[in-house]
């Protein structure tokens, strides 16, 4: 029994690194416009990977264990269909497909390392065509490039599978009409066209990091395929730009800190109350070497400032050494760069700590959005803060309380139901 689960834990990690590769060269084969059948070869190379290895054991070299069926079935697939309509034979790099003379060389081509590198570099920037909606980009991505069932994506999201099915369907059907090839950018719009493709990986890694769509508050196979992706592109010479480095640095460093965020019991645990000696200093190390790379060039972003704020955090030995005034000074040149009320709001609790309520009180309400922000419940949750600080301790419940009912989180609702009970403590 061991040895079987050995062998799904082994196939699903490495099922998760893979799966996007073989979709990326199989794309290329077939054409984007097939992937319901790129997808079967990949889910029929899976299948028999399960079926040989738990009575075989696992092969020396898995992953060409798996290029190696998933070749072979696309070799009797074009055998098949090199008559047929079905695949586009008239493009340049599958004319020698039709072959038989040439069919198994050239497949080979397709499966060489640079080869698919390249190939899955450039799926990825296909699953994030601007003209696609964000909701798509992820669940495409999360389907396609990371191994991930519709069942699995529709609880990430806190949906049906037929909702799913119905994003999938919409981007496959724009892949098929707008026919879309999977490359990487030339230089002139490689720069805009990542900042689309990091837009939809910093939103992945947001969503396992502080799940809001199931109980878990914190989803680790997203978040490793946040980083997985995110490292793709920092191994290939034309991605390596400074906001690249600068999200990696990000999410190494708020990585780092992810274990000492719930304990055993599940209970979420503030950055004050952690344990910063359970922190990952390899992480915390990666995530300062990439926000030293990320310093070429004149390029300062979102990324970049966010990246250094969260080094702060890291670099603090334990929460009274935190320097909140060079934080401040990187939220208002956050500000400075694209006014966000939500980093606006995160402001608010750093001047709660270094300049205290009244002032952050103050900056709370000079915020345009309140209407908007009224149904967040994170601007709730500093109300609370600050009332609390304020002794107004009715307003710090119901603000409290308006933050329980708005967040999905089973862990932030406890958070702030136990907040409710230390106040109420106070005032007996």
């Amino acid at each position: 029994m061991k040895e079987k689960d050995t062998v799904k834990q082994t196939l699903s990690h490495l099922f998760r690194q893979e799966s996007g590769k073989m979709v990326a060269v199989l794309a290329k084969i077939f054409g984007v416009e097939n992937l319901e059948l790129i997808e079967d070869v990949v889910q029929d190379a899976l299948v028999k990977a399960l079926e040989t290895w738990k009575y075989k054991g696992i092969p020396e070299n898995p992953q060409a264990w798996l290029y190696r069926t998933a070749k072979n079935k696309a070799i009797d697939i074009i055998r098949r269909n090199k008559h047929s309509q079905i695949i586009d034979f008239s493009s340049p790099h599958r004319k020698l497909l039709v072959s038989e003379y040439t069919l198994v060389n050239t497949i080979e081509d397709f499966w060489k390392e640079k080869q698919i590198k390249d190939d899955f570099l450039g799926m990825m920037y296909a699953c994030c065509h601007p003209d696609i909606s964000q909701e798509q980009q992820i669940t495409f991505i999360l389907k396609s490039l990371c191994g991930f069932s519709t069942k699995e994506v529709a609880k990430s999201f806190l949906c049906s599978e037929d909702t799913i099915s119905k994003r999938l369907y919409r981007t496959k059907k724009y892949f098929r009409e707008h026919k879309i090839f999977p490359k990487i950018p030339e230089n002139d719009e490689i720069v805009l066209r990542t900042k689309t493709v990091l837009n939809a990986i910093y939103l992945m890694f947001n969503e396992g990091y502080s799940a809001t769509h199931t109980d878990q508050l914190i989803r680790k196979d997203v978040v490793d395929q946040a980083l997985f992706l995110c490292n793709s592109l920092l191994l290939e010479q034309r991605t390596q730009l400074p906001e690249v480095y600068a999200l990696m640095a990000l999410m190494c460093f708020h990585t780092s800190r992810m274990d000492s965020r719930i304990t055993r019991e599940g209970t979420l645990v503030l950055l004050e109350h952690q344990n910063r000696t359970n922190w990952d200093a390899k992480m915390i190390h990666l995530g300062a070497e990439n926000l030293n790379k990320a310093a070429f060039g004149n390029t300062i972003t979102t990324y970049h400032l966010e990246a250094a704020i969260a080094y702060q955090h890291c670099c603090a030995q334990q929460y009274e050494d935190t320097d909140w005034k060079k934080i401040l000074e990187y939220y208002d040149l956050l500000l400075n760069i694209d006014y966000d009320p939500i980093v606006f709001l995160n402001r608010c609790l750093v001047i709660l700590k270094l300049k205290g309520a009244e002032e952050a009180l103050y900056a709370l309400n000079k915020i345009k959005e309140n209407s908007l922000l009224n149904k967040y419940y994170l601007y709730h949750a500093i109300l609370g803060e600050i009332y609390k600080e304020l002794n107004q301790n009715h307003e710090a419940i119901l603000s409290y309380k308006n933050a329980i009912k708005l967040t999905q989180s089973k862990q932030e609702k406890l958070l702030f139901e136990s907040k409710v009970n230390l106040v109420l403590d106070k005032i007996g």
